[in-house]
């Protein structure tokens, strides 16, 4: 860890210019028509919940999020080290989150071998089905968008607006949401977190405030795009007794909440995220289920970090 942060300081000067604001992401697609109810900004609150000790601070953090009035969804990995029950992912449904799909393993290799994804494809599938959930992010943000076509989801989280942290750190450049079409008709919408990774902020570059997700929110606010955030209950520390060796403290997660509910109020949209996929499809893809074009059209995704890349601890 100690080389990683050394490293990561290193790619944060070099970077310095596109993270963790990338002035080119912030420009509004062709044809936007804007969120729903005339609502500013979208926000999308998102966990990754990779090992057991993650899994054990769920439902606290479902707690602390209720408090506050906010929503969000929970990720899991369904193969992984530790088993999420039914009456977890039931209780987080009946309380109005999301459950999604986090890889399937969560060991790096499921977008190394293409011969065998469709295989893992089918257990993923499997598991969509038997939780009733229509999102899917991959560990380490690795993003092969062809290969998720095997994937029958409505959306994909697995890239961002601007990372240059990640192992694969090729940008899609955009704070908005966008289509991925499949030649043979039919896609996904792709929903870029656009807020860094807690883990990123918090445990690589040991950041000792929430001031740069704050600012990078009121950057979106002002462009009226994404904001979408990706939090460990992993790396949350809850306890009252001290923090763990990679755990930060959850009141900087609650003081981000507190801003966004203080400074905006009416003005966001908190959505989950199959609730901006399934809006971005009805309202933003042509009419008449034609599903080739995007009157919400964006740029060309860029890659504006080739050859700087620092394996994260998460994703």
């Amino acid at each position: 860890m100690a080389m990683r942060r050394i490293v990561a300081r290193s790619q944060r000067s070099i970077c310095k210019d596109i993270w963790p604001t990338n002035e080119a992401a912030g420009q509004m697609p062709n044809g936007w028509l804007g969120w729903p109810d005339g609502k500013s900004f979208a926000l999308v609150l998102t966990h990754d919940v990779e090992g057991s000790h993650g899994l054990e601070k769920s439902r606290q953090l479902m707690e602390l999020e209720k408090k506050l009035g906010f929503r969000s969804s929970f990720n899991f990995v369904p193969e992984g080290n530790y088993r999420v029950s039914r009456e977890l992912r039931e209780e987080l449904i009946q309380n109005h989150f999301e459950v999604g799909v986090h890889d399937l393993k969560h060991d790096g290799k499921l977008c190394w071998d293409q011969e065998a994804f469709p295989e893992n494809a089918r257990s993923i599938n499997h598991y969509l089905k038997e939780w009733n959930a229509s999102g899917f992010r991959s560990a380490f943000m690795l993003h092969n968008r062809e290969s998720l076509h095997h994937l029958e989801i409505q959306y994909d989280a697995s890239t961002f607006d601007t990372d240059p942290f990640e192992p694969e750190p090729e940008s899609a450049n955009t704070i908005f949401p966008f289509w991925v079409s499949h030649p043979n008709g039919g896609g996904y919408v792709e929903l870029p977190y656009t807020l860094p990774q807690d883990s990123t902020l918090f445990i690589v570059l040991r950041e000792t405030s929430p001031d740069i997700w704050t600012k990078k929110l009121d950057w979106i606010a002002e462009r009226g795009g994404l904001a979408l955030v990706n939090v460990h209950p992993d790396y949350l520390g809850f306890g009252k007794n001290g923090l763990g060796v990679s755990e930060y403290p959850a009141a900087w997660y609650e003081k981000f909440l507190q801003h966004v509910a203080l400074n905006y109020q009416d003005a966001y949209w908190n959505a989950l995220p199959r609730e901006v996929a399934g809006w971005y499809k009805k309202e933003c893809l042509p009419a008449a289920g034609s599903r080739t074009g995007n009157v919400c059209d964006r740029r060309e995704t860029r890659d504006i970090t080739a050859g700087f890349s620092v394996a994260n601890i998460s994703g």
